[in-house]
Parts: structure tokens; sequence; C-alpha cells
């Protein structure tokens, strides 16, 4: 700027200069007039030379442009700060808008759903139980559902397992072809039956790394019943015979050992089946010959195992944590309980039903759907003969209650092995609201005797409640209403049951008739008091 202003003040600078240039520095500023505002060149060019006396008397000339500079310095820093504060402004808003949007709710991301594949025939439509489930609320499920017949695979190392499913809906066939996420296995993956080897399938399942209910290697594991025999025998070894009381069983590799059996009736059951097929009661030694030669036929293996006299059988059914009991007596009076007309009835879940299926659960790295079944002899004794998977077959009146926890067991499974998320609930809330209703029940002056002879319906209804409550949580004790202390009357009333001990006695009263009813009623009951005083004790 000094530079600047020396130079512009030497005189021989400004009048070496061309005509026309910088004329305002050789002549005064008229007075009112802008300096901001010079005159055009052609006006100057016609204007004559200045004398040099003239520029003597202009000395102050270059503070005229020097102030004509610092004018426009200034508004250029003026547009500056403008430009600034328009700027600062627009940050302002921006930042303001941005705020404003943080109220409003995000817009939902669509994300892919995941694909569940139930492997079960077409007389549960599982899709109906999943419509409008989420998995930890964000992806939905879509369910294909199929027999093992119904479908094919190929499995890759890098890319998974790939489905092909063909199924017949409404009389037109539908093809489509998917990668699901997860399996849902209800069927039997083999049997001795021409057609129904489906395990293939399962290890192609396996070899795509595909999550299932229950596990891919438990399914191929009870491929074979006497492996799965072989297993309950360690359970045997472990628990001992009074906690875990096997039925005894003979395993064959092939006829050519079949020779003698040391005691008869005995059952003999040919190879891998199901619901009662390839099982035999061989009663005498030449009986047990003539199957022998049909053993041979079939080149299949065989077991047997001695024939129980059967009074009622007994299954321990188990679906995540909830626990449910039935027994299962024959009118038909076949010696396979399963076959021709039976009456099936629920009752109490005790310490040792739950022991069974509670060992059993175990086998196989985990079986999340298991069921134990048992014989109760005419001998008082019970019978462990077989351990059924997520195949086994639903009972009872609360089937619908089983196919919602089977739901609920998939979607916590999916969310957990497919997102990383635990779903598990701690089953005391359940239990606290099972418990609330029937503990603070009122009681009725003439409810005692009417809940003593409650129809076998009725009870059969009230009791997975209680079998509920005392299979999840042993810790809380469950206290029954208390008999009446006063009134005239008191010792007259008999005592209140609760809904499974008037299960038990409803059906015991069926079986030994109504001469001994007080008999059998006060033998339940103190049977009963015995397995829940144990149950619920610290």
């Amino acid at each position: 700027m000094n530079y600047l202003r020396r130079r512009l003040s030497d005189s021989s600078f400004v009048a070496n200069l061309p005509n026309g240039y910088m004329m305002d520095l050789q002549r005064p500023t008229p007075p009112g007039s802008s300096t901001s505002s010079p005159a055009s060149p052609a006006t100057e060019r016609r204007q004559p030379p200045s004398l040099p006396g003239q520029t003597q008397t202009q000395a102050p000339a270059p503070g005229n442009f020097l102030s004509s500079f610092s004018s426009v310095v200034k508004s250029a820093q003026m547009a500056q700060s403008v430009a600034a504060a328009a700027q600062a402004k627009s940050a302002a808003a921006a930042a303001e808008g941005a705020s404003a949007g943080t109220a409003q709710p995000p817009k939902p991301i669509v994300r892919k759903p995941k694909i569940l594949l139930v492997i079960d025939d077409q007389h549960t439509d599982w899709a109906k139980y999943f419509r409008g489930k989420k998995l930890n609320g964000e992806y939905e499920i879509r369910v294909e559902q199929a027999d093992f017949s119904e479908i094919n695979l190929a499995s890759y190392v890098t890319s998974g397992c790939m489905v092909d499913m063909q199924v017949t809906r409404g009389g037109s066939k539908v093809v489509r072809s998917f990668k699901p996420d997860f399996v849902l296995i209800r069927q039997h993956a083999y049997s001795m039956t021409p057609g129904e080897d489906f395990r293939s399938l399962v290890i192609g399942l396996q070899f795509g790394g595909v999550p299932s209910i229950n596990s891919l290697l438990s399914i191929y594991n009870f491929c074979s019943k006497p492996w799965v025999f072989s297993h309950m025998i360690k359970l045997y070894q472990d628990l001992g015979p009074e906690k875990f009381p096997l039925n005894e069983q003979t395993f064959y590799p092939n006829h050519q050992q079949m020779v003698s059996i040391p005691s008869f009736p005995v059952v003999v059951k040919m190879g891998h089946a199901h619901a009662g097929m390839g099982k035999i009661k061989v009663e005498t030694q030449q009986d047990f010959q003539d199957i022998t030669s049909v053993v041979a036929l079939a080149g299949t293996y065989a077991t047997s195992e001695p024939y129980v006299q059967s009074k009622y059988d007994i299954r321990i059914q188990k679906i995540a944590n909830n626990y449910k009991a039935y027994m299962r007596t024959s009118i038909s009076g076949n010696w396979k309980a399963n076959t021709g007309s039976a009456m099936l009835e629920q009752i109490a879940m005790t310490d040792r039903y739950r022991l069974w299926v509670d060992s059993c659960a175990e086998m196989f790295g985990g079986l999340d759907i298991c069921a134990v079944k048992a014989v109760h002899g005419k001998d008082g004794n019970d019978y462990i003969i077989e351990v059924m998977d997520s195949s086994m077959p639903l009972i009872g009146e609360h089937v619908e209650e089983d196919k919602q926890l089977i739901t609920e067991l998939v979607i916590n499974k999916m969310t957990s092995v497919l997102l990383g998320v635990s779903t598990h609930q701690p089953s005391s809330i359940k239990v606290l609201l099972v418990l609330l209703p029937l503990t603070t029940q009122p009681r009725r002056s003439q409810g005692g005797h009417r809940s003593a002879s409650a129809s076998p319906s009725q009870s059969a209804q009230g009791s997975p409640q209680r079998t509920r409550s005392a299979s999840t949580s042993p810790s809380q004790a469950f206290q029954p209403p208390l008999p009446a202390s006063s009134g005239p009357g008191a010792h007259k009333q008999p005592p209140q049951l609760n809904k499974s001990q008037s299960l038990t006695n409803t059906f015991t009263e069926t079986l030994r008739g109504n001469q001994t009813d007080d008999e059998a009623k006060a033998e339940t009951i103190r049977s009963l008091r015995k397995s829940f005083a144990s149950l619920f004790s610290d």
C-alpha cells in the first residue's frame, strides 16, 4: 500500500500515462460530484492537456484514488459479509429442518422376508399360525409347506440349499424354487415302507447348513429306533431302574441270531416302522420261528421285548418348556392301545414323568419337541418303551394350543439363529398368570362335591393349567385353598380338589366302579399329595 502511495504521488508517472487514462487524478474534483463516477474516456480525450502549473496545484489527487480504492475494498468486504450472513442463515434453516425431521417417524424399511419350510401333510395349514408374525418385529415369515415326497433339493458350499417344490393346491400343480432359511420337520424322515426313505433330503439340508426344529442331527439319528433305544439304555444305566424304568429289549441284526426266547409272550418289532406297523405279538416258540422266516424275507434287523399286560399307556410330551401327560386306555381290548377304540385323558404332571422326558430331551444335542411313551402294567409298574421326536402326532383336546406353542418355539428359534437375538422369557411369568385364578377363586358352599365329580371333559380342560404350573415353576409353592375351619357342617364337606385331582379321580371311578369310589378317591388323593409335596418342596 505504501508502494502504491509513493508511486502514484510521482508527477512524472502520471504525466507519462496515455491520453484518457486516470484523468480523474489530473483534474480537480468538481464540488458536489461523486468521486466514484468518473467521466467517460471520450469526454476526457476532448479536453486540452493540462498545463504544467496546474499539476502543481493538484497534489491531493492521489488521495482521491486511494479513497475510491478503499471504497471498493469496503464494498467487497460488505459483499463478503452479506454472503457469509446468508450462508449462516441457510445453515441455521437446514439445521432447524433437520431437527424438525427427527420428530417425524422414519419411513419403515422393507426387508426381505425369511422363508420357513414346513415339512408336514396338508391336514394342518401352518401358514395360518404364522400369519402376521414377525422376527424381532422386522422380518416377515413366508411359509412354504410340503411333504417330504413333494420336495427335492440341491446343496452347495457357497450358496447353500435350493429347494424345488411341486405340490398340488386346489387341483392345480404348483412348482416353486426357493432357498429356505429355516425348516420345521413334522414328518418321519424314514420308514421301511416303500417310497418313504427321505434320509437323503435330511443330508441335503444338513449339507446346505439350514437350521431346523428338531436339529437335523437328531432327525437323522431318529431314523433308526434301535439306535435311539441304545441311547435310552445309557440313561437307564445312569439314572437306574427306579428313576428310569426302561423295558428290556433284545436286538437281532439279522434273522440268523433269532434262535430262542427265554420267556413268552414277547413283542417282535421288525425294522423301522411307525404307528404300530411291524409289531407282532408272539406267544409260543413255534410262532417265533415263523416270524423269524418273515424277518429273513424282509432282510432287516429285528427286536424283541417282553409283552406287558398294560392297564393303560402313558405319554409325556414336551414342547419347549411346556409339559403335558396323557393316559390312554383301550376300550376294544386290543393289545395295541392305538388300534381300535381307546379313551384318552390328561393326567397330572409329576416329577417322575418330568425326569423321563427331560432326560430324553438331552439326547443328540437337545430335542426341542419330544415325547416319551410308557406302559403302566397291571402289576403296578411303569415300563418306558419309546421316545418320539418332532414328528410326534398331537393328541388330546389341546391340539390347537400345542400348535401355537410350536409356532412360538419356531419364531424364537429363528430369531435367535438368524438374527442373533435372544428371546428367552422366564416361565415364572406364565405361572403367575395361571396360578392367580386358581388361588383367588372364591369357595362356594356347594362347590366341593361338584369339583370332585366333574365331567371328564371339564377336568381335561383344566388339567393343562395345573400341568404347566407344576412343571415350569418348582420353586414357587402352589397352595391349594384351605378347608373351612368354622361352621357346623365343615367336617362333613368333602375336601375341595384341584382340577388335576378331579380328572384322575374321575378316570379312576370309571375303571374301578362305584363300589370302591371312596377307597379309590382316598388313594388317589394321598398319592397326588405326596407327588405335589415333593414337587414343590425346596
